[in-house]
């Protein structure tokens, strides 16, 4: 679940459950709590790693002063406005091409139509495709 506030600035906080989890989705494994990518295989001693590599350690403890200094929770997430305007943008021809799809596919379901339906969802779906918020 994502809430959004007003932060000064003409920057938008964000809260989200996700940010910072560890676990990772579908089965494929945990993720660097900051910038998302596989971790590696864990030792058979010690704690669980959270990061992938010391940059990214650092940018999550750097990250974790900026928002205390702002008063934001571990659980907000500051963006700024032209990222939230492009992932926007994205998600409206996703959600566009879905349309075009279901209405097309009521008409005609033949093996081309079919094809076709998939690749315009795939040209739509690719740029959000590992896309993350800086």
């Amino acid at each position: 679940m994502t809430t959004k506030r007003q932060v000064s600035g003409g920057l938008s906080a964000h809260t989200s459950s996700k940010r910072g989890s560890v676990g990772g989705s579908g089965g494929q494994g945990p993720r660097c709590a900051w910038c998302g990518r596989r971790l590696p295989r864990p030792a058979s001693t010690g704690r669980p790693r959270r990061y992938c590599r010391q940059a990214c350690r650092q940018r999550y403890y750097e990250a974790r002063l900026r928002a205390t200094e702002a008063g934001l929770s571990e659980a907000e997430l500051v963006v700024a406005r032209h990222e939230l305007d492009e992932l926007y943008d994205l998600l409206y021809v996703l959600e566009c091409a879905v349309e075009d799809v279901d209405r097309d596919l009521a008409k005609s379901r033949s093996r081309q139509d079919l094809a076709d339906a998939v690749d315009w969802l795939l040209q739509a779906a690719r740029p959000l495709a590992g896309r993350r918020l800086s």
